[in-house]
């Protein structure tokens, strides 16, 4: 399914940051990438990693807790050095096209459409961050 295979190309992209294999990473990226950042300026750690800025992230490393298929996105989300993140990517054909970076908010996505089983919803599942106040945000289709 083509659901499963976005979701192994988004799962490859966090692999291979880990192993720090540029090469690999950006062959799984689009070369115009539509990049959307929702935090504070000083959390673009992603950014920072693709771009080779990484050496100022003093070890930030995304290892996400939970990776799913919605819709057409592939959402992942992870806790890190005090931060909750949330990831959502779109690929299309095998490769990373948009991305969308989420910190230190709640997300929920829903996509409206006409599906017989009615919207697809996920929902922010942060473990250490339920008793905090967290801004929440709904990103729909």
């Amino acid at each position: 399914m083509i659901e499963d295979a976005n979701k192994r190309v988004v799962e490859s992209l966090y692999d291979a940051l880990t192993r720090g294999d540029t090469e690999a990473a950006a062959r799984l990226l689009a070369s115009d990438l539509e990049w959307w950042f929702h935090g504070p300026p000083r959390r673009q750690h992603m950014m920072m990693v693709l771009t080779g800025q990484s050496g100022a992230l003093t070890g930030f490393r995304f290892e996400p807790s939970r990776v799913a298929v919605v819709g057409e996105w592939v959402v992942a989300e992870g806790e890190e050095e005090g931060a909750y993140w949330v990831h959502v990517w779109t690929v299309r054909e095998g490769v990373i096209t948009q991305f969308r970076e989420y910190f230190n908010t709640w997300l929920t996505v829903q996509e409206l459409g006409r599906r017989t089983e009615g919207p697809t919803l996920w929902q922010s599942a942060p473990t250490t961050y339920l008793g905090r106040s967290l801004p929440g945000l709904v990103l729909a289709v």
